[in-house]
């Protein structure tokens, strides 16, 4: 968010909880086959009550709903927020295996849930629709689109990334403050990891305060440029992970960083993570545009923030979400046409100016309220201009299937062993995560 405060997007978040595990999801909706819904709900129809189901801040405003009721008089528009992506994805995937009761008209899902929620497309109503054709980018209409054809979701935000660090703890170690010789100092156009990295090691030989904040979320930022992480395009199957080369090196490389002292060694999202923006606990973290808005509600009093327009290995996304209609729902027909007003290129404009989301909408991108968009609290940053930059880094949507939740959180563990706990050696930490990477079948 960059104009007012926005609690966190939880897109690395775990995998579900004993509740609604994975693979006891994945059992549940087999079980319940596909939900029966209704397509009425058009305005003939009388008063009608639309829920909008989200989590944290979609930019969603009240004023927002109020104008959309204002167009359509028999809608009212109920906006119901769950706290975290956890919540909200255990809410919805155990309402779904018992059939869809008490789902939202429209629910908000991460692009992370999409690989399990899309083996199950007769739970959702088909959003394809020829008159919006073009109003995303290409790759995000791919990522919810079913082999079939068939759209289960409209695209909301997404999450190029830049690097956003702390100009006054880069002034006091005697590195470059300024954003275009921040972004020189990381590799500039060619920036590398490796770059990265090397800036970090220069900066803590003069600093007390570590480089970055988390080892697994710098590496959510590095595996999402692979291509295919942890699963075959081709068939769907897992990759042996004990044979992943490319998985390993970024590994290896954020362990080598862990052990120079690189790390604030903090969970992201968890209160220590929380207190450290206020404790000067990093210079740096991967900033997809919606971390903005976290970063600037957990550092308030805090001066110092800024933006540079650079990411090392070229573009990368961070998250990212969609609206669906679950087949359940009562008036999915009405539904449909509010997530086709909430994701038009004018209120997503809104959104983020509200809330720091990116908008997906290529009009959007375009337009002169996002490309002309400052944020004071990162000095005066334009970040519209910084993250259509970015977004244009792109070059697709990676793969991933079914099983890409599950193994990627245990190689998530396996770096939270030795960058928070420090339970145990980088190798031997591997390996367990080989090992029940395996046994995930």
């Amino acid at each position: 968010m960059l104009s007012s405060t926005r609690p966190t997007r939880r897109t690395a978040a775990r995998t579900l909880q004993a509740t609604a595990g994975a693979a006891a999801v994945a059992l549940a909706l087999t079980a319940c086959g596909a939900a029966e819904g209704s397509e009425g709900g058009s305005e003939e129809d009388g008063p009608i009550t639309l829920k909008v189901a989200t989590f944290n801040d979609f930019g969603y405003t009240d004023e927002m709903l109020a104008e959309y009721s204002e167009e359509h008089p028999n809608v009212t528009v109920e906006h119901v927020k769950a706290a975290t992506t956890d919540d909200a994805r255990s809410n919805m995937t155990t309402k779904l295996a018992a059939g869809g009761e008490g789902l939202a008209d429209i629910e908000a899902i991460e692009v992370d849930w999409l690989p399990e929620l899309m083996q199950y497309p007769d739970l959702f109503t088909d959003m394809a629709d020829p008159e919006l054709d073009g109003r995303w980018v290409d790759w995000k209409v791919q990522q919810a689109t079913t082999p079939e054809g068939k759209v289960i979701g409209y695209g909301t935000d997404i999450g190029p990334e830049a690097i956003c660090y702390r100009a006054d703890l880069f002034e006091k170690a005697g590195l470059p403050t300024e954003r275009a010789e921040v972004a020189e100092l990381l590799g500039g156009e060619d920036a590398t990891w490796e770059d990265y990295f090397a800036a970090g090691r220069e900066f803590v030989k003069e600093s007390d305060v570590a480089w970055y904040d988390s080892a697994a979320g710098t590496f959510q930022g590095m595996v999402n440029q692979l291509p295919a992480a942890f699963e075959d395009p081709e068939t769907g199957e897992p990759k042996d992970l004990g044979e992943n080369t490319e998985v390993k090196d970024i590994y290896d490389e954020i362990t080598a960083s862990v052990d120079d002292d690189l790390s604030a060694g903090l969970e992201q999202w968890g209160d220590d993570w929380v207190a450290g923006f206020q404790a000067d606990a990093f210079a740096t973290m991967l900033c997809p545009a919606w971390m903005t808005g976290p970063i600037e509600q957990n550092s308030g009093g805090i001066e110092g923030w800024d933006i540079a327009d650079v990411f090392p290995g070229g573009g990368g996304n961070w998250g990212g979400s969609f609206l669906t209609v679950p087949a359940s729902g009562e008036n999915t027909e009405a539904a449909k046409e509010l997530a086709a007003w909430l994701t038009d290129p004018a209120q997503q404009t809104k959104a983020f100016e509200s809330a720091g989301t990116f908008p997906s909408q290529l009009e959007a991108q375009d337009s002169e309220a996002v490309q002309s968009f400052t944020n004071p609290f990162f000095n005066d940053a334009p970040v519209g201009e910084i993250f259509s930059t970015r977004a244009q880094k792109i070059d697709g949507a990676p793969y991933k299937g079914a099983n890409y939740f599950a193994i990627r959180d245990e190689v998530t563990n396996a770096l939270n062993r030795v960058d928070i706990t420090k339970s145990t050696d980088a190798e031997e930490s591997w390996a367990e995560a080989v090992e029940k990477a395996a046994a995930l079948g």
